[in-house]
């Protein structure tokens, strides 16, 4: 397809990238990122689905939302839908590599407050030195209640000098993470549970257990010669969630057509470390939700395993932009860029689950949208990581396709991507959704 420019973004893609940047900014935490994605959709007139509640057809009619700990799934049904109604499903994940705070945290050397942390995912871990860190996440508490927490810049993993360390530009930067990792709080003795407990509002001794991660403390930003690049951490995988979130607003939005496919997202927890969780795409969430919608609208077992078989799934992940440093690292010829459109991303070792099928009914869905699309495929020699496209798959047979937008600096903690690229993206899931 003709590229797309890549000069001055249009008004409406600065626009939605700088909301994008305002989405990163409320989700420090996967389970900040569902309570937020949670937030606008009640904004445009969503309600809340209670999973312990008994579902009847009425409840699970027109727009609804289900939140699981740091996961989300939301759905525009049309009216009328029935057990023959399919599903046109966006799926993501709400979580980003970071380092996360273990228990008994307090930790401290040479005069300094610190906290212990351990790696969660697989982060560039050179890119979380010598910045101000937040902490961000939950806190579960004696009385049986969760609340969230999020503090302002109070940590920081300071690099060892070079003239103490002569060889690491020439040999390479070499981190151990237990002993180099573990970020400064503060000067003498420090309570980062006190700290926490007074950002939530509740008394330190309340709290019981805590699910908290460290936070690049820079606000996204737009940068470059025409302010092409937005700048930010966690754009691996918020991205996705900010796209499917608009776009399934959108589609409840506009209406539906008669026998117009069921339209749902689904945002997944702890992708970054396998997604073996209950609210991970491997778990049982999103295959729960679907059987108990089907039920509350008079199906059964027979008739579910038809609808599973016509629907389909569009795991929205970010992926690589082929790097202007290290051309090597990329195959000779497939070669993504930014602000080109999304990417479909093909792997012969399924770990992408984009067949052909998926590709021509991606490529329907760009079209109708007037958006541009491009491939990915790894480098023989380098391989792929993958994402919540073959779990999902595999758990509910639908055939599903892998696809994303294209990053620099993966992993890191500040990523960046094209000012072009949110909008495309959140039009290609929008048509998507609609079927």
């Amino acid at each position: 397809m003709t590229p797309y420019s890549a000069s001055a973004p249009s008004p409406r893609a600065r626009a939605t990238a700088l909301d994008l940047g305002d989405f990163v900014t409320a989700s420090p935490s996967s389970f900040h990122a569902a309570r937020e994605a949670a937030r606008r959709l009640e904004q445009a007139g969503f309600t809340e689905l209670d999973e312990t509640a008994r579902w009847e057809a009425a409840d699970v009619a027109g727009d609804r939302y289900v939140l699981r700990d740091g996961s989300l799934i939301a759905w525009s049904a049309p009216e009328g839908a029935d057990p023959a109604s399919t599903w046109r499903i966006v799926g993501s994940h709400t979580d980003s590599p970071a380092l996360k705070l273990k228990p008994n945290p307090d930790l401290g050397g040479e005069g300094f407050a610190q906290v212990g942390v351990e790696v969660y995912g697989g982060p560039l871990l050179n890119s979380w030195l010598d910045r101000e860190l937040r902490l961000a996440g939950r806190l579960a508490l004696a009385d049986g209640r969760t609340v969230l927490v999020s503090t302002g810049p109070v940590l920081r993993v300071p690099q060892l000098a070079v003239h103490l360390d002569r060889a690491v530009n020439k040999d390479g930067l070499q981190l151990d993470p237990q002993r180099h990792l573990q970020p400064v709080l503060g000067l003498g003795s420090v309570d980062v549970m006190e700290l926490l407990a007074t950002e939530a509002g509740v008394p330190a001794r309340d709290i019981v257990g805590f699910d908290v991660v460290t936070v690049d403390a820079q606000a996204p930003a737009l940068f470059g010669a025409h302010e092409e690049f937005l700048a930010s951490g966690r754009l691996d995988n918020l991205t996705s969630v900010h796209a499917e979130v608009e776009a399934l607003i959108s589609v409840a939005a506009a209406g539906h057509d008669e026998g117009a496919p069921i339209a749902l997202m689904v945002a997944n927890d702890h992708e970054e470390v396998g997604s073996a969780s209950r609210s991970g795409a491997a778990g049982p969430f999103l295959e729960d939700v679907l059987v108990r919608m089907h039920a509350a609208v008079g199906g059964d077992e027979a008739s579910r395993r038809r609808a599973f078989a016509s629907s389909m799934v569009l795991s929205a992940d970010a992926g690589h932009a082929a790097h202007p440093n290290y051309p090597e690292r990329h195959d000779p010829v497939t070669r993504p860029r930014l602000a080109e459109g999304p990417m479909l991303k093909i792997n012969a070792q399924q770990r992408y689950a984009t067949d052909a099928v998926g590709i021509a009914a991606f490529a329907a869905a760009c079209d109708r949208a007037g958006v541009p699309y491009q491939h990915f495929v790894s480098h023989n020699a380098m391989p792929c990581g993958s994402t919540i496209g073959p779990i999902t798959a595999t758990r509910l047979g639908m055939t599903t396709i892998d696809v994303g937008l294209t990053l620099l600096s993966m992993h890191s903690a500040r990523e960046m991507c094209a000012v072009t690229d949110p909008l495309l993206l959140q039009q290609a899931c929008a048509a998507f959704l609609r079927g």
